[in-house]
């Protein structure tokens, strides 16, 4: 087994044990308040509805979830909105309650990528997408860094043009649109990506997204195109994992189970790439 699986294994064995840990007159049926990324929608969707399903012999529970940009979601908690279980877009955000003593271990759970959602009619490949982003008739959509981590990793594939382009750096920032994830941006659609509604009104010729998001924003929009980076601009997203002090027994479990092979199955059938990747 490679060190990077082993590491894996070893944070997954640590979550079991921590759920062995627990005597059995605790168990209960409370439910568990799950805060989550909002990329993270459907698959989280399928993996309640499946570790329910899974739990249901042990105690009935219901994940309740809640799904936002993971930096809104993380000063919601510190300020101490009732979650159990945050599922973070980035490390950072849950590594943050971690050191206020408001959450446990952070786990690596999921991985993710930039990608870019063009317009149809956009002439644009993954050669020439930065000539594109550059250029000045191509509005560029991005999410609200600090509240969204998806901002603050397309602010680094800003930094990274810096590197083949001098200039291009502060160029992208100045013209990008924060459009989504921040405290004022209009919430979602219940039943459509946000961020294909944008690009069908307009609002952004690009949409640098996660790559999950811009495969189902395509899907729904015949005509937007999902193109990768070039190895050069290319950044990836690390998804954190957490259970929140005074949790419930099974948000334990919940945890767990995103970090076993079926919760990994599900994540990967949405797109996303496992922790050892």
């Amino acid at each position: 087994m490679c060190p990077v699986h082993e590491v894996r294994a070893a944070l997954f064995a640590a979550a079991l044990g921590a759920l062995i840990a627990v005597p059995a007159h605790a168990q209960s049926a409370d439910p568990v308040r799950l805060y989550a990324a909002g990329s993270l929608r459907a698959a989280l969707n399928e993996v309640a509805a499946a570790f329910e399903k899974a739990d249901a012999a042990r105690a009935p529970v219901k994940i309740v979830p809640k799904y936002g940009a993971s930096g809104l979601l993380r000063d919601e908690i510190a300020n101490g909105a009732p979650a159990d279980v945050f599922a973070s877009a980035n490390m950072e955000h849950p590594q943050s309650l971690a050191a206020a003593g408001k959450a446990g271990t952070v786990m690596m759970f999921a991985r993710n990528r930039l990608c870019a959602l063009v317009r149809g009619g956009v002439a644009a490949d993954t050669a020439t997408l930065l000539d594109r982003l550059l250029a000045s008739e191509i509005k560029v959509g991005t999410s609200t860094p600090k509240a969204d981590p998806s901002g603050d990793y397309a602010f680094e594939v800003f930094r990274k043009a810096e590197a083949l382009r001098p200039g291009a750096a502060a160029q992208l920032a100045a013209k990008a649109l924060q459009l989504t994830g921040g405290p004022n941006s209009p919430a979602p659609p219940p039943d459509r990506s946000i961020y294909g509604v944008l690009v069908a009104e307009g609002k952004a010729d690009i949409f640098l997204t996660y790559c999950t998001n811009a495969v189902v924003a395509a899907r729904e929009n015949p005509g937007q195109r999902v193109v990768a980076l070039s190895e050069a601009l290319s950044v990836g997203a690390d998804y954190g994992l957490t259970v929140l002090a005074n949790a419930p027994p099974a948000a334990q479990r919940f945890a767990a189970f995103m970090l076993s092979p079926q919760g990994q199955r599900i994540l990967a059938s949405h797109g996303f790439s496992p922790p050892a990747h």
